[in-house]
């Protein structure tokens, strides 16, 4: 998701990097939504399931990939490209809608975040979790606690777009690298995406 951010960020200014952004958390709030009511589950349930959700995943991602690597090669100008063919939204909504590891987080945090309980955050950091045991915790299942994730994901999709932007438009030849990296992250998770969905299925 990052990597479509940070490409519709500095090849389309902030407005398509949020938009891009935006997909991404929509994808999720539907997650949550169905986490709530028991569907996403049903994915768990299904090893088959899986494995073509992946292999879906990795083929968008491939070709997400090389639209990134043409976009590179023809952003000669950061401001040339500004508004030109945003479709940022469609391309992070799509990805997270039929990303397992996505899918994987709301069957495990996601519903853990939903369920009422409390959680000890710091006791579960690697070797010195002993000492930080109830120093910090969580009420899950409360609205604040969904408030202040989303909130975050608002944050972040926010300020990292607009951080991008800023540096494409002083730098011209900072849009056309970080397509060309956007493209190859793009493409490296495609291949292990399809790999893993291969694999699933063998």
């Amino acid at each position: 998701m990052n990597a479509i951010i940070a490409e519709e960020s500095v090849l389309r200014g902030w407005g398509a990097g949020f938009r891009a952004g935006l997909g991404a958390m929509i994808a999720d709030v539907l997650f949550l939504v169905l986490a709530f009511v028991g569907v996403v589950a049903v994915v768990e349930r299904y090893g088959a399931l899986q494995s073509v959700l992946y292999l879906l995943g990795g083929v968008l991602m491939l070709v997400f990939a090389v639209g990134a690597w043409r976009e590179a090669r023809g952003a000669a100008s950061f401001t040339d490209d500004l508004e030109a063919g945003a479709t940022g939204f469609q391309k992070a909504f799509v990805l997270a809608a039929t990303n397992p590891f996505q899918i994987g987080f709301w069957l495990t945090v996601g519903v853990g975040l939903i369920k009422p309980g409390t959680l000890d955050v710091l006791a579960h950091v690697p070797g010195i979790g002993d000492a930080l045991a109830g120093s910090f915790v969580v009420e899950t299942g409360s609205f604040a606690l969904l408030v202040g994730f989303f909130g975050g994901i608002v944050l972040w999709i926010t300020t990292y777009p607009a951080a991008l932007a800023r540096a494409g438009r002083r730098v011209d030849a900072f849009a056309p690298a970080v397509a060309l990296v956007s493209g190859l992250v793009l493409a490296g998770f495609g291949v292990l995406f399809l790999g893993l969905g291969v694999m699933g299925l063998v």
